[in-house]
């Protein structure tokens, strides 16, 4: 067979039954399948077909001949050589195809298309060459593609339940946020949270592998009810907030306006309990919002500043006066101890008299040190009272008479214990001696104390 020009020739074949191939140009078929365009060695082609006498082109199949069709004005090779060229770009097509879905990342989908394409071409083609070859190339890629296509149901069967898994966590997490008690919700947290999860759903819709329907609507349907009932609980929240705020605002107004009055008065013990009583009012009158709270505040502390600093002037300026009352006070205070301890009790109480009178005239003296020195002159005045007491105690005559009486009467049982001892004893009996010499012991020690304090009020 002598070489045959690549060049497209001139005249045009005649197609037999069917139309043929225009000389040049691809086999028939979609454009998705294109011939490939590369040197590719020679082939035998040819050698699957003849030419007749009147230059009709038959292809030999399992089948029996079939007629290709016709290329007027070349020869009997040109004419096979170009129907055999036909047949190789075809053959190549599949050879790449095959090549692609075994070697390659083509999908299974992808190459079921290109496949489907490529068969079209064949059933059309009008071409010279072993079709049964052909045909056992298009099965080797379809059940290259039917393995393929296998594997990536698995891989996304696989990529499904691990879709289906990330879904229902972000599912179960919106609802365990809509399931926290209003009390404990981190609102701005909770919140944020719950549009990061619906951005994280719609990505997973998006880029992740497709769910089927009814168990992507279940979860959405889980996932929308979490979502709708969280943000209605929190639109009650606030909404009930707001009214607190509204309350709270109105409420530290009036105890701003209250303040601002008192501010002014002169008259600080009793004003210095009012600015206490409206602190406690403030802190239970609860929160504002934040930007009404802090100016409501600022006018309060004002007042508040205004009062005790004027409060803070007149007492600095007394406690001038009140230092020089210290002074006087605290020589009074050494004066009164020196009495201590009392030995003449009238020189005593006169003396302290004269010391009180002189105390109440100088005055009050700095707070700090009120507490000490008022102290300090209690125990003096104390300990000359008691001294007082004891004494009136010691000279009092019902107190002294009874004392005497009952030293009288001690006396008379001891005397009758004794006699009664000296019987037991001329008598012999030792156990009465015993037990009135027991009495006896008793007895006596009694009237030794009874004569004691009756010599007390004898002094």
């Amino acid at each position: 067979m002598r070489a045959v020009s690549t060049d497209i020739p001139k005249p045009h074949p005649t197609p037999g039954p069917r139309p043929g191939p225009r000389p040049g140009a691809p086999a028939a078929g979609p454009a998705a399948v294109q011939p490939v365009a590369v040197a590719t060695p020679a082939s035998n082609a040819a050698s699957f077909g003849r030419v007749a006498e009147d230059g009709t082109v038959f292809v030999r199949t399992p089948d029996g001949e079939r007629e290709v069709g016709s290329y007027p004005d070349a020869t009997h090779d040109e004419a096979l050589a170009y129907f055999a060229r036909k047949y190789d770009e075809l053959a190549a097509s599949a050879a790449l195809l095959l090549q692609r879905v075994v070697q390659t990342d083509l999908t299974a989908g992808a190459g079921g298309e290109q496949l489907k394409h490529l068969r079209t071409s064949v059933r059309e083609a009008r071409v010279v060459g072993d079709l049964a070859a052909l045909d056992a190339t298009l099965e080797q890629i379809a059940t290259a593609l039917k393995a393929k296509g296998q594997v990536e149901g698995e891989l996304r069967a696989a990529a499904r339940e691990v879709a289906m898994t990330a879904r229902e966590a972000l599912v179960a997490e919106a609802e365990k946020i809509a399931a926290v008690p209003e009390r404990s919700i981190q609102w701005k947290t909770s919140t944020a949270r719950m549009r990061e999860l619906l951005d994280e759903w719609k990505v997973a819709q998006r880029t992740g592998a497709r769910l089927e329907k009814a168990a992507e609507n279940a979860l959405w349907t889980r996932f929308s009810a979490a979502r709708n009932g969280f943000d209605k609980a929190r639109r009650a929240h606030f909404a009930a907030l707001d009214d607190e705020h509204t309350q709270a605002k109105a409420r530290k107004r009036e105890l701003v306006a209250e303040a601002e009055k008192l501010s002014t008065s002169t008259e600080w013990g009793p004003t210095a309990g009012a600015f206490k009583r409206l602190m406690s009012e403030w802190k239970r009158a609860g929160r504002a919002a934040r930007s009404d709270d802090d100016k409501l505040w600022e006018r309060f502390k004002a007042a508040q500043d205004t009062f005790f600093h004027a409060k803070d002037e007149v007492v600095a300026a007394e406690n001038v006066e009140f230092e020089a009352n210290l002074v006087v006070k605290e020589g009074l205070l050494k004066e009164a101890e020196a009495i201590l301890p009392v030995k003449d009790l009238a020189a005593a109480k006169a003396s302290l008299r004269g010391i009180q009178h002189r105390w109440d005239a100088a005055g009050k003296v700095p707070r700090k040190d009120m507490e000490r020195v008022e102290k300090a002159m209690r125990r003096v005045e104390t300990t000359v009272r008691d001294a007082e007491n004891t004494r009136w105690k010691k000279t009092d005559p019902e107190i002294a008479a009874r004392a005497n009486s009952m030293v009288t009467q001690l006396e008379r049982a001891v005397a009758d214990l004794q006699a009664d001892l000296d019987k037991a004893t001329a008598a012999g009996d030792e156990r009465k001696a015993a037990e009135v010499r027991e009495s006896l012991t008793a007895r006596q020690a009694w009237l030794d104390q009874a004569r004691g304090g009756a010599a007390e009020f004898g002094e």
